[in-house]
């Protein structure tokens, strides 16, 4: 097996003493690279505090998270930053998108951050767009395009420079179905071409479309499947 992501015994603790609040409470998990992965809980269950140990927004109050091999467990905000530019592609259910940036402006930007240069950012922008589907609509801005375009946008970004986590946090969750449908087979494509794809979910039925179901309840995971008949 090839790890990517090694999580050994983490706990997140919030108002330490009597009043306190595991959100994670003694978890372990690895992932391999390639797999395919959702992750499900309703409100409360952890999954939102897991997916921000996971995308290295946050750091455990205690135990240890190895994420390509390096401890990330205990870096400054500087230094996760730095990781989360290299290792890891977010897909955020809001699309976080830039109003008066074009679509390709947009999927530019974090290559600007990583001081990818000009031309190398555009021509990783530019087919980056085209995979998802989107190359008549590189230079229309958000209030242009539908909320699945959008996201499909959101996705370019995520993708432009490869990264080798795709982190998506209920990326269909303001999405008709049609839009969903085309997200997930969007997603499914990635992780076909090789891409570690990680799905933050409530529902169920997205999650079956994952190969490995993770379900996670009062911070602890209690359950862990195989998917072999994940949904088309």
């Amino acid at each position: 097996m090839d790890e990517l992501i090694e999580i050994r015994n983490m706990c997140k603790i919030y108002n330490p003493g009597e009043n306190e609040v595991r959100a994670l409470d003694h978890v372990d998990l690895q992932i391999d690279r390639h797999e395919f992965v959702a992750i499900i809980g309703q409100s409360g269950s952890g999954k939102s505090t897991l997916m921000n140990m996971l995308g290295c927004l946050d750091v455990p109050t205690s135990g240890t998270y190895y994420l390509n091999g390096q401890d990330v467990s205990h870096l400054t905000d500087d230094e996760l930053s730095d990781i989360r530019n290299r290792e890891i592609g977010f897909i955020f259910q809001g699309f976080n998108l830039i109003a008066n940036m074009t679509a390709l402006e947009n999927v530019e930007l974090p290559l600007i951050y990583r001081g990818v240069p000009k031309k190398e950012r555009e021509e990783l922008s530019r087919t980056a767009l085209k995979k998802v589907g989107l190359e008549k609509r590189m230079d229309h801005k958000p209030s242009e395009m539908s909320g699945g375009q959008q996201q499909r946008v959101a996705i370019a970004r995520a993708i432009a420079q490869a990264p080798p986590v795709i982190l998506a946090d209920e990326p269909t969750g303001n999405l008709d179905s049609g839009s969903t449908k085309e997200i997930m087979g969007i997603l499914k494509e990635l992780h076909k071409e090789g891409r570690t794809v990680i799905l933050i979910t409530h529902d169920n039925e997205i999650a079956a479309r994952a190969k490995r179901i993770i379900r996670i309840m009062d911070g602890k995971i209690v359950a862990d499947i195989n998917n072999d008949a994940a949904l088309a």
